[in-house]
């Protein structure tokens, strides 16, 4: 079965970071049909805010472009038409459940699981990436 998912942000920046771990071993697959991924144009400026903001990367602005591209290149792009908030604590992550919820997701993937609590009443579960990657078999 390929899932459908949603990277938070801390995800991408974590990736960026380091080239250990899970979150840079997942950063990797997008792309390469292990999964679907799913992003929005809130999202994607949300990545790269998030990961131009001084000391979250060692990698240029053009590095960072290129990367913030490919995701948009390899995602599935969704338009949210609706401006619901479901209220979670922080408004940026309620931006990454409507995306979630809007293309069907299976699972938000962050390393803030309790940011996230709630979601499961939209169908939408949420892992760890170490959780994800071991889910469909990419855990080293």
């Amino acid at each position: 079965m390929k899932y459908r998912i949603v990277l938070d942000t801390n995800v991408i920046v974590s990736a960026l970071r380091s080239s250990q771990g899970a979150s840079f071993r997942l950063l990797g697959l997008v792309g390469q049909g292990k999964f679907e991924f799913s992003v929005s144009v809130p999202l994607i400026f949300e990545y790269e805010d998030a990961c131009n903001r001084q000391g979250a990367s060692r990698l240029k602005p053009q590095e960072i472009g290129g990367i913030i591209d490919y995701l948009c290149l390899a995602g599935d792009r969704r338009q949210i038409y609706f401006l619901w908030r479901p209220c979670l604590k922080d408004p940026k992550d309620d931006l990454v459940l409507e995306l979630a919820v809007e293309s069907g997701c299976d699972f938000i993937v962050t390393y803030n699981q309790k940011d996230f609590t709630g979601s499961e009443k939209f169908g939408v579960r949420v892992l760890a990436p170490k959780e994800f990657l071991t889910l469909i078999g990419e855990c080293s």
